[in-house]
């Protein structure tokens, strides 16, 4: 990405955005964000850095409000569901300023992991870019934690219904955060997307260059757990069609890894684990009904 030349592409709106240049300062990792939140870690890094990793408690909590809702209401998904995109690029000079054409590369990617393109099932999410606007400010690239509020209140754009991806230097440990469905109404400006920008598609991040950050992190935007929540309880991600785990899948396990004694090999391949790119294919058809499930219920 670094040194490539901007690209104008006919009929997508970009929008320049410009703030106080302030001196570059030390990346690290981002602590809890407000709104409501999960994340993505580097191999390596404890799943105890989750930004807001949900308690056995808490994913009970949000598990039983939407099957309630969905009980209740009778909801019913479209077959297909177009998500229009507003791509937030943070940069400090040339540092992070990612081409028009690395944004549409990482859409290409989103549609390719959403729509069963790389393994496992068709979700039906599909998305469109809307936008792409820039904004030099070295406190926002260099620390999106802590000045989330300021940032997301200042870009954000429509409505629940609308993808929000920011990108920015999250430092040596997280790759993303995203928040969840539930908490839209809550936090409207709050809601979307942060992906650390070298794990953008052709991104510098060894075993994180595919763009599949951003496909996690969207996986929690539409209301999915990790495939490691609650471990091996019973309920776990709440996702009948992924085997319980009873931790992350870091790097890329081998084959027939399988830390629970209820069936089924762990799901190592699944985009909600934190396996490499390189070993990420797939969402599954439950995991696809959940996601519409969520949809309908908090952003349609």
């Amino acid at each position: 990405m670094k040194g490539a030349a901007r690209l104008a592409w006919l009929g997508v709106l970009t929008f320049l955005t410009a703030s106080t240049v302030a001196p570059p300062a030390q990346t690290r990792a981002a602590p809890c964000p407000d709104g409501g939140s999960n994340a993505r870690v580097r191999a390596g890094v404890s799943a105890a850095h989750d930004p807001d990793a949900l308690s056995p408690a808490q994913a009970a909590a949000a598990g039983a409000r939407l099957d309630r809702i969905v009980a209740t209401q009778h909801i019913v998904s479209a077959k297909k569901i177009h998500i229009p995109v507003y791509f937030h690029v943070t940069h400090y000079g040339r540092a992070g300023d990612v081409p028009a054409s690395a944004v549409h590369r990482q859409i290409a990617v989103l549609n390719a992991s959403f729509g069963g393109r790389t393994g496992g099932a068709d979700t039906g999410f599909r998305f469109t870019l809307q936008g792409i606007d820039r904004t030099n400010d070295a406190s926002w690239y260099h620390h999106p934690d802590e000045k989330e509020r300021d940032m997301k209140s200042r870009l954000h754009r429509g409505d629940g219904g609308t993808l929000n991806l920011y990108s920015a230097d999250l430092g040596e440990q997280l790759l993303g955060w995203a928040t969840f469905p539930w908490r839209y109404r809550d936090h409207e400006s709050l809601d979307g997307v942060v992906v650390h920008v070298d794990s953008l598609a052709g991104g510098s991040i060894e075993h994180y260059d595919r763009g599949y950050s951003a496909t996690h992190e969207i996986g929690h935007w539409l209301g999915l757990f990790h495939t490691f929540q609650d471990g091996c309880a019973k309920r776990g991600d709440r996702v009948a069609d992924t085997p319980p785990e009873r931790e992350p899948g870091h790097g890329c396990p081998p084959a027939g890894r399988d830390t629970c004694t209820a069936s089924g090999m762990d799901p190592i391949h699944n985009f909600m684990d934190y396996s490499y790119d390189t070993c990420m294919t797939q969402f599954t058809h439950g995991q696809s009904d959940r996601m519409r499930a969520a949809w309908a219920a908090y952003r349609s």
